[in-house]
């Protein structure tokens, strides 16, 4: 605004961090606000939208809609899914396409045009899209591939499909729970459990990739040429260096699985009755899971010359799949018990 002089009068406004302007266009009728945001740690993308709809709604008006101009970090879009969501009390453990649909759809952003998030948010523009990743396959691509000649995807990346699937259950039950008729009170704890269900999910899934591309790395060292001495010494560093890779990665997958069954023996404790049995599927799929897995530490660590580093893989994974086995079997005989009531 202009003070009297026609000098220009910065005031503070609800929110900080941000520079803003509106004006009425009168020949639709219609008010804009062009806001630009310097910092979304400060005031975050939905809170300056939902601000604005609470403004014009104090002055008898509605938003019609929003647009962004250039692009827009994925986590503005998650954190504005997971706020609207907790507006409506539901539960925000729900994948990240969920949230992005969410954010867009309470935002507004394709009621002026139609909005592609593939051409929105920064790292969908800079995704490097893989043909090869077999998380983007359709099911019945990745059993082909599974099933073909090629070693690969082999074990591993199997065993981190069957957790990600049990973590998977575990995150269903919770948002049934979560919506229960009459279980209202209950939503948040619900909502809380699911968000964790989801990040488990979203680490294995990326796990089915890396156990495959530590298989390559393997197979890459062992194709290195090996005709002199330096030659060899450097081929010997490398297979030991991708072994050391190939071995790590199984043991997360261990872990990640065994983290999931806290979340598999509340939803039979407190969850949905009626959904029990997929909670119990879903500690089976961790069992599989982390007895895969517990199997791909052991073969990889053969081949590690450094003995002190491969016991000490085999042994932290020995004790895991030990509590798994404990853990798995207590799930297993709460939901018999549950059934048979």
């Amino acid at each position: 605004m202009l003070d009297a002089q026609g000098n220009e009068v910065r005031e503070p406004g609800l929110l900080k961090s941000v520079k803003a302007i509106g004006w009425y266009i009168e020949e639709y009728g219609i008010a804009q606000i062009s806001m630009n945001l310097t910092n979304i740690n400060v005031t975050p993308l939905h809170i300056a939208f939902d601000t604005a709809v609470e403004r014009a709604h104090a002055r008898g008006m509605r938003v019609t809609g929003s647009e962004l101009v250039g692009l827009t970090p994925l986590q503005c879009f998650l954190d504005a899914g997971k706020y609207f969501l907790q507006k409506q009390r539901r539960s925000v453990g729900v994948s990240e396409q969920e949230l992005v649909r969410i954010a867009i759809k309470s935002m507004g952003l394709d009621e002026l045009a139609p909005f592609d998030p593939s051409k929105k948010i920064i790292e969908y523009v800079l995704a490097d899209n893989n043909p090869k990743s077999l998380v983007a396959m359709k099911l019945t691509d990745f059993a082909n591939e599974t099933a073909s000649e090629s070693p690969a995807p082999g074990g591993g990346s199997i065993s981190a499909y069957m957790a990600a699937l049990g973590a998977s259950l575990g995150t269903m039950v919770a948002n049934l729970s979560s919506h229960k008729k009459g279980w209202d009170d209950q939503w948040q704890v619900f909502s809380d459990w699911a968000a964790q269900g989801q990040a488990l999910k979203d680490d294995l899934l990326k796990l089915v990739d890396e156990d495959t591309q530590a298989f390559n790395k393997i197979m890459d060292a062992f194709s290195l040429p090996k005709a002199s001495d330096a030659e060899k010494a450097a081929r010997s560093a490398a297979i030991q260096a991708a072994t050391v890779y190939a071995t790590e990665i199984p043991f997360r997958t261990l872990q990640k699985s065994v983290a999931c069954l806290p979340l598999l023996r509340k939803m039979v404790e407190i969850g949905n009755p009626n959904s029990v049995s997929d909670a119990g599927v879903g500690a089976l799929c961790v069992r599989s899971a982390a007895y895969g897995a517990y199997l791909n530490v052991k073969i990889n660590a053969v081949g590690l010359k450094d003995k002190a580093l491969a016991e000490k893989y085999v042994k932290e994974a020995t004790d895991l799949l030990a509590q798994m086995k404990t853990e798995e079997a207590a799930i297993l005989e709460m939901v018999e018990a549950t059934i048979k009531a």
